[in-house]
């Protein structure tokens, strides 16, 4: 398994992946905007957040590219916590006041 995940972090068509799989995850509130109005994103929210998942993903492959295979779940930790603190800036302003 370390060596197919090796190949495929190596190859350049793994940041087509990486945007095949963000349009597929801003399908899920696309979809709820269909069924309830508690979901209501407007154009530059699905920009964002696609840029955001993007870059997310980029970030851990080439991050992952240059540091060993051993240390590669705490890259994908600490790519992890920085999505997930952007988006809950942007979402809420946690500490600043970005996304009000």
């Amino acid at each position: 398994m370390n060596m197919a995940a090796n190949r495929f972090i190596a190859h350049n068509s793994v940041f087509a992946w990486i945007a095949l799989v963000s349009c597929a995850l801003l399908l899920i509130p696309l979809g709820a905007m269909q069924f309830t109005t508690e979901v209501n994103w407007g154009t530059a929210d699905f920009i964002v957040m696609g840029v955001l998942l993007f870059a997310a993903g980029s970030a851990f492959v080439l991050v992952a590219r240059k540091v060993s295979s051993r240390h590669r779940l705490l890259v994908g930790a600490l790519v992890f916590a920085a999505f997930l603190y952007v988006w809950a800036e942007l979402a809420i302003g946690v500490f600043t006041n970005i996304g009000n």
